[in-house]
């Protein structure tokens, strides 16, 4: 079906980012278009002279698109051996970096269903709850949780996927439930740092939002992600995270909008500094382009992190959608009041989620392990990160 406009949004028609059907998987075929602040893991400075302690570098990394379909919840319930859903050991392969970051953040698409289930993918989805403690054992501090699957199964779904999150621990940005939780960023310590996560999506895939709650899943429009970013800073944030759920599916260049509203949003500033640090996108699910524009790093696509084997446009098994890329960025503190937490290292970890055994593969981890099966998509998603000239900026393929 042809995803519906809903009232009220015919306004941002110019910035609302085309979608397609790209969830689909080869277990189903497609049917639709469209498929408190964290504890801080990082070590401080000594002591500046005056016992104050000197704000120290940060690390933060994030990944793309959480996407239970049935095959990837059949396997999560053979990895608890039949007592519920286990999701940890598919994530096992990436916790090594995940854990390691100061920050980590990734990207729940999904909404869950009831615990006990049932549970359904493609083309609504409901997953099994279970995903948020894995979420958590990974080492991730925060999701963002706007997407066109937001509300598959309506305010109902929203809420108990924010449920199951608080009760792991982990953060969201993107979705409410209610008014004053949409109006609050999610602010998430690293280090000494304050940082803001903010999330959109171009659509719901034709779903209206709930009656009276036009505040329960935020939609991309400029001139509200830049007023967010600057309400995030007055409350306290040293950086600004944009997740935003963008783009062309199955296109591994990034489309004319994308191109556009990036350069809009980084080209925003207040004073001597950029309203926002970093974008981060989710939805084509292909691995896209790394760039810096107007010195802010953004991620065109992050591609998928857990997803079945993917079914393209032609009906046909699309390897490309169970490749992705996690990004690592070191932020390092101001050099003078009023400045930007600069990005002084900027990598790409490539990484593949296997169908059939279930797991995340680290790529480069496993071709030094000898499994040269990995190294073809490994160059595959290199090639895609580096297309529009990152390597020139500095970005590098990290371990």
């Amino acid at each position: 079906m042809t995803p519906r406009t809903r009232p009220g949004t015919a306004v941002l028609a110019a910035v609302l980012l085309t979608t397609a059907a790209g969830c689909a998987v080869a277990d189903r075929a497609p049917e639709r278009p469209g498929d408190g602040p964290a504890q801080s893991r990082s070590p401080q400075r000594p002591a500046a002279p005056g016992g104050a302690s000197a704000p120290a570098p940060f690390t933060l990394v994030a990944s793309g698109d959480v996407l239970p379909h049935d095959s990837i919840i059949r396997q999560a319930a053979a990895d608890a051996g039949g007592d519920g859903y286990d999701f940890r050991p598919m994530l096992s392969g990436v916790k090594p970096v995940v854990s390691r970051a100061d920050l980590a953040i990734c990207h729940m698409e999904t909404v869950y269903g009831e615990p006990g289930g049932p549970y359904t993918g493609y083309p609504a989805f409901k997953s099994p709850p279970e995903v948020a403690a894995a979420l958590k054992e990974t080492g991730y501090d925060s999701c963002s949780t706007a997407s066109n699957h937001t509300l598959d199964d309506g305010a109902a779904g929203l809420r108990r996927t924010l449920d199951a999150l608080d009760k792991a621990g982990v953060r969201h940005a993107g979705s409410a439930r209610s008014a004053d939780e949409a109006a609050r960023p999610a602010l998430l310590k690293a280090g000494r740092a304050t940082v803001a996560q903010l999330a959109y999506t171009y659509d719901t895939n034709g779903y209206p939002l709930p009656e009276g709650q036009p505040w329960a899943v935020n939609l991309i429009d400029p001139e509200k992600i830049v007023s967010d970013a600057r309400d995030a800073r007055k409350a306290g944030a040293d950086v600004v995270v944009v997740s935003i759920h963008w783009g062309t599916e199955w296109q591994s260049a990034p489309d004319e909008k994308q191109l556009s509203l990036g350069r809009a949003l980084t080209a925003s500033r207040t004073g001597d500094r950029p309203d926002i640090d970093l974008i981060i996108g989710t939805h084509a699910h292909v691995p896209q382009a790394y760039e810096k524009v107007n010195g802010t790093w953004i991620v065109y696509g992050m591609g998928d992190q857990i997803a079945g084997d993917m079914i393209n446009y032609e009906g046909a098994y699309d390897r490309r959608g169970n490749m992705g890329t996690l990004g690592r960025f070191t932020f390092a503190p101001p050099t003078s009041p009023g400045r930007r937490w600069e990005v002084t290292k900027a990598e790409f970890v490539p990484q593949f989620f296997d169908t059939a055994r279930g797991r995340v593969v680290n790529l480069n981890e496993a071709i030094r392990a000898g499994q040269a099966q990995y190294t073809e998509p490994r160059d595959a998603i290199r090639s895609v990160v580096l297309d529009r000239g990152a390597a020139r900026d500095g970005l590098t393929m990290g371990e």
